[in-house]
């Protein structure tokens, strides 16, 4: 009989240490733990105690699912290169889960995906329409256009104002962010999907001096 699907799953683009593991369709262990930094330290280890409350190795893991943001970018780049490191030790896929995509599982319809990108600015998506949205940056009064009569649900980081603004019904995610990351790596089981990359929709907060630099005398 075919093997069934056992893929696990993390994320660290925001405040937060996640890992899922999932068995088939259900899921059979999970673990989220609030964290603003730290999460190079944590990551492995939290993977570790989900195998393992699970009996589970490393080895029989089919897939590895992974969130690539938007979000921290430290973190981003923690969990993107664990999965990339942990696929190829295992020869298995490792398929990439954007934040916002995590946030809409498992909701219906037209669907308005947001999260805290500071500085008065949200990343938002908006799935579920004829055309394929991308992800963008924006405020509160430049919100991506949704259909007339879409009744968006509204999902994340000031989801209430959204649906105020968009005639919309706020409403809490459906799964936990590495929960709903595995259910959906899941689904692109078998499809070409690209090796994760980071989701980043901002330049970073810190960049490289633009002073020339001294002369170096021989």
């Amino acid at each position: 009989m075919p093997k069934t699907p056992l893929i696990l799953a993390f994320d660290t683009s925001a405040a937060h240490c996640a890992a899922a593991l999932l068995s088939g369709d259900q899921i059979i262990a999970s673990i989220q733990e609030p964290m603003n930094k730290g999460q190079g330290e944590r990551l492995l280890g939290l993977c570790a105690e989900v195998l393992t409350s699970a009996d589970v190795a490393y080895s029989d893991l089919t897939a590895i699912g992974v969130g690539v943001g938007p979000g921290n970018f430290t973190g981003i780049r923690i969990a993107v290169s664990a999965a990339r490191g942990l696929a190829l030790g295992l020869g298995v896929p490792a398929i990439g889960v954007s934040h916002l995509q995590a946030l809409a599982y498992g909701h219906d319809g037209v669907v308005i995906s947001s999260i805290d990108a500071r500085q008065d600015k949200l990343f938002v998506q908006v799935f579920g329409t004829m055309d394929d949205r991308e992800p963008v940056m924006c405020g509160l009064d430049d919100l991506p256009a949704v259909p007339s009569r879409a009744d968006p649900i509204c999902v994340g980081h000031q989801a209430d104002l959204i649906a105020a603004l968009c005639n919309g019904t706020a409403l809490p995610p459906r799964s936990p962010v590495a929960e709903a990351t595995a259910h959906i790596a899941r689904a692109r089981l078998g499809m070409q999907n690209p090796r994760p990359a980071p989701l980043y929709l901002r330049p970073a907060d810190a960049a490289p001096a633009r002073d020339k630099p001294p002369t170096i005398l021989a």
